[in-house]
């Protein structure tokens, strides 16, 4: 509780804190929708859109050399139903995003017997 004549923690009489960050700080992310690897059969989890931030300044940790930043939106992935959700999501947030179209995939019918016509 305030005492009479002290300035008060939340009035303009009160300390300001000045963000270290910019206004202009605007996060810059990739949308794309995840390729499976080859060691997977299955489609079944490739369905969703992922945000991923770019990182801007990744550097070598000077203790044990491996790649770090400073940056913690770097370490963070959202998953999304479809890719609409994941641009409202941005556009929302002010993310400047770039957007990674899913490459078709090519299905080539294989045979055994294909191995013995010539």
């Amino acid at each position: 509780m305030a005492q009479p004549g002290s300035a008060s923690g939340l009035g303009p009489e009160g300390r300001r804190f000045k963000s270290s960050l910019p206004d202009q700080f605007m996060k810059k992310a990739k949308i794309y929708k995840p390729s499976k690897t080859a060691m997977q059969s299955g489609i079944k989890k490739f369905e969703k859109w992922v945000i991923e931030f770019i990182s801007e300044d990744p550097g070598k940790n000077p203790l044990m050399g491996w790649e770090s930043s400073s940056d913690t939106y770097s370490e963070l992935k959202l998953e999304f139903k479809s890719k609409d959700d994941a641009i409202r999501y941005a556009k929302k947030n002010n993310i400047d995003y770039e957007i990674q179209e899913a490459k078709k995939r090519k299905i080539t019918k294989k045979s055994y017997a294909d191995n013995f016509i010539k």
